[in-house]
């Protein structure tokens, strides 16, 4: 049970963190945010929001209800990013490396769940 838990949590952490460095500091991701045509103060709390949510996830001293709203959060993320996409029509690849990441997350959520109960 750990072991699902520890993989989906570190796959979902190292995305947010990827993705957090990319919205703030790689140009064509800065540009992509722009043509989707989200504003420039909206990509930077994203990514900070991100960077929070991966905090609260990967720290287990966390209180759970806490981690609950960061996995919501996190969703929401994939969910904006499957709509903005789909709006642009860009290729469908990406709704379903979104949709892949929300599974991830769900997963990750349930396994932290198990583990709490175990103890």
């Amino acid at each position: 049970m750990k072991a699902i838990y520890w993989s989906t949590t570190i796959l979902l952490s190292a995305f947010l963190l990827w993705s957090a460095y990319t919205y703030m500091f790689h140009k064509p991701t800065i540009q992509g945010v722009k043509i989707l045509g989200f504003p420039d103060h909206f990509r930077i709390q994203i990514a900070v929001l991100k960077v929070i949510a991966l905090i609260v996830i990967i720290i287990p001293q966390f209180p759970i209800q806490v981690k609950e709203w960061a996995y919501v959060g996190v969703i929401l993320f994939f969910v904006t990013a499957i709509v903005a996409h789909t709006a642009h029509k860009d290729p469908f690849i990406i709704t379903l490396v979104n949709l892949f990441l929300i599974v991830v997350t769900i997963i990750s959520n349930l396994y932290l769940h198990r583990l709490a109960n175990l103890h």
